[in-house]
């Protein structure tokens, strides 16, 4: 990889946005030297193939996601866990992180045949399903939440979300309330309600969903990778 630490970036960034234009299966390396304003030789003198610089680009939104949990470690554990679910949530005009989101469940189509890429989706789930657990450890230990099981728990959790981002992206914001929002806020809203409020103990209280949206947005706001700021997956 380059030995300066912004080429390194502007190249994931150029990952990031061949992925929104042009999806996983159609993506060239053409594209993506498009999108970064390098070469296509440079590329390859850095990556062997596109699978090189895919997996790459895993690493390197998942290593996001890392620091990004690391840095809010010392909100409280309610907090986190509401911001946690928020995460998720994105609304059916937000197109451009939709089309994003198309091209990475593309990419984790190829997880069953393509071992590296496998391995990076697998660092990912672990991330995950970490989180919450880490989180609800945190939240007994200090008395909100209730004594659980926190590995069965957290992996609900991640499963219901997830599984409400794949459907809204998958039915292109075919199905939405009456409001117009989007099906991840929909589940957001009630696993809010059916699996953590009944974790919370005696007297405490969840947060309101929206502040921890748009603190979430307000992050993703500040000067930085946009392959960055929407690295959960």
């Amino acid at each position: 990889m380059s030995d300066s630490p912004s080429a390194a970036a502007e190249i994931m960034d150029g990952v990031y946005s061949a992925l929104r234009a042009h999806g996983y299966a159609d993506l060239t390396m053409q594209d993506i030297a498009d999108e970064c304003s390098k070469s296509k030789s440079l590329l390859h003198y850095h990556y062997d193939t596109k699978e090189d610089l895919l997996v790459a680009f895993l690493e390197y939104i998942i290593s996001d996601s890392e620091d990004r949990i690391a840095a809010r470690a010392d909100d409280p554990p309610v907090d986190r866990l509401v911001q946690f679910v928020g995460w998720f949530v994105f609304a059916p005009d937000e197109a451009d992180r939709e089309a994003f989101h198309i091209a990475l469940l593309e990419l984790r189509t190829q997880g069953p045949f393509n071992e590296r890429i496998r391995e990076q989706l697998a660092r990912s789930d672990r991330l995950l399903r970490g989180t919450v657990a880490d989180i609800l450890a945190d939240g007994i230990e200090a008395g909100v939440f209730r004594d659980v099981d926190v590995e069965e728990t957290a992996a609900l959790l991640v499963a219901t979300l997830d599984g409400a981002r794949t459907r809204q992206i998958t039915l292109a914001g075919a199905e939405r309330d009456a409001e117009g929002e989007g099906y991840t806020r929909e589940v957001a809203e009630a696993a809010l309600r059916r699996i953590v409020g009944p974790l919370l103990a005696d007297g405490v209280e969840l947060p309101p969903l929206d502040a921890a949206i748009d603190a979430l947005r307000r992050d993703a706001d500040e000067p930085e990778s946009g392959a960055a700021a929407d690295a959960t997956e």
